[in-house]
């Protein structure tokens, strides 16, 4: 079987793209602690890589130590309201940074699939989440790698990038994905319960609304 490296974030999304390429591939997830402030969204992809039987590593990339996003400064304040414009949540340069270590690490495993959970409908206006960036960065790894200058053509996957999260839950739920082990909330504790507020945690609750099933996530006691 082909291998295939998955970016695994722990959360809703990238948990139902791992379930998806286990049906057509060796799983190898990677995680990065990048410095978010909710790191149990690490010990999530742990279980979850477990839960698949896929191969998990967990990488390093100090984006923490540039600040400039809510994700990452204790300083600055996760929104618990709709903002318009991109919002202080976005991390500069993240998914770039991430699909370079996946990128790297395909080269590695020989792997020529690497798959990204990112979505173009239920976001939260991140640059980074468009079907441009996604054709761009494919373009560009097949410039920049020894396997795509010799002919082993690299292929990004971003199967969930037009689809509403109605949609992401009800495929995730065919493939038995167990969303109590995931965590979306930008400010999840260390138990991992969300918040219940921030807009990670409301386009979630709203998915599992709009697919007809049951929300599993753990609360907070004060959420909401």
């Amino acid at each position: 079987m082909d291998k295939a490296v998955i970016l695994l974030s722990g959360g809703l999304d990238s948990t139902t793209v791992l379930a998806m390429a286990k049906e057509h591939f060796a799983c190898y997830a990677l995680s990065l602690n990048y410095g978010q402030r909710h790191e149990s969204e690490l010990d999530a992809a742990k279980k979850i890589a477990a839960a698949f039987g896929a191969h998990h590593h967990v990488a390093m990339a100090s984006l923490g130590a540039f600040g400039g996003s809510a994700l990452t400064d204790p300083g600055m304040a996760i929104p618990t309201r709709a903002s318009t414009g991109i919002p202080v949540t976005y991390v500069p340069a993240r998914n770039t940074i991430m699909l370079a270590m996946a990128l790297g690490y395909a080269e590695v495993l020989g792997a020529r699939d690497i798959f990204i959970g990112v979505n173009a409908v239920d976001y939260s206006g991140y640059p980074d989440c468009r079907p441009e960036f996604i054709e761009a960065f494919e373009k560009l790894a097949n410039l920049a790698t020894k396997a795509g200058v010799e002919g082993q053509k690299m292929h990004l996957h971003a199967p969930l990038i037009n689809w509403s999260k109605a949609r992401i839950i009800g495929e995730g739920m065919k493939r038995g994905v167990n969303y109590a082990l995931t965590v979306s909330c930008y400010q999840a504790d260390e138990a991992g319960y969300a918040c219940g507020r921030c807009d990670s945690c409301r386009l979630r609750a709203q998915g599992f609304v709009e697919a007809g099933v049951v929300d599993p996530t753990r609360y907070q006691a004060d959420a909401r």
